[in-house]
């Protein structure tokens, strides 16, 4: 196995397992202390446990974590932990929205400062224009804010698995999309590497 092969395997593993997971759990309950705990919130909380050692194997692996890992990290923390504690599978779906919510308004300040801080982080990976990178940035931003707004649509309409579904499979559909979408924008706005 390759380190990127491992390193996709860390980064998308715990969502794949959280999937199976459910579809294992999603019709077991388990008492404890009085208080009965749904498939889905067992699952969530092997979820966070699987989350946590998988971002610390893929530090571990590469010496170094992005922006996106940390955060993703704390929010699964912070929203799964919420979960299991107050029994409420709500908290875990309100996750992407939060994540997608936070990285559209970094990148929206950035803009109204005249910055384009998407060129930051992707900068070094995806040489481009000035022109180009507040573009892709502009449009980041409102891909992240429809993103936020389809998760808060889907995750009140539909069933725990169908959301779950959405959220491993249709979200991460959406983004490679959006971004096969933009590679006329590379090729108008990229610029040679030496």
């Amino acid at each position: 196995m390759t380190k990127a092969q491992l390193k996709a395997g860390l980064e998308y593993g715990p969502l794949v397992l959280f999937l199976l997971g459910y579809a294992l759990l999603k019709d077991k309950t388990l008492t404890l202390g009085g208080v009965t705990y749904s498939g889905f919130i067992l699952t969530t909380a092997i979820f966070v446990v699987l989350q946590a050692a998988a971002t610390v194997a893929l530090w571990r692996v590469t010496g170094k974590l992005s922006v996106m890992q940390v955060l993703t990290l704390v929010v699964v923390l912070f929203m799964g932990g919420l979960t299991v504690w107050f029994n409420d599978p709500e908290f875990i779906k309100m996750k992407p929205t939060i994540i997608y919510l936070f990285f559209a308004g970094l990148l929206g300040l950035g803009l109204l400062r005249g910055q384009s801080w998407l060129k930051l982080v992707m900068g070094e990976a995806l040489p481009m224009q000035e022109a180009g990178w507040m573009i892709l940035t502009r449009r980041m931003c409102f891909f992240f804010l429809a993103m936020a707004a389809l998760n808060e649509l889907v995750w009140r309409n539909v069933s725990d698995g169908a959301w779950l579904t959405f959220k491993v499979v249709g979200l991460t559909v959406a983004m490679f999309a959006f971004l096969l979408s933009q590679a006329k924008l590379l090729q108008k706005y990229g610029t040679a590497k030496d």
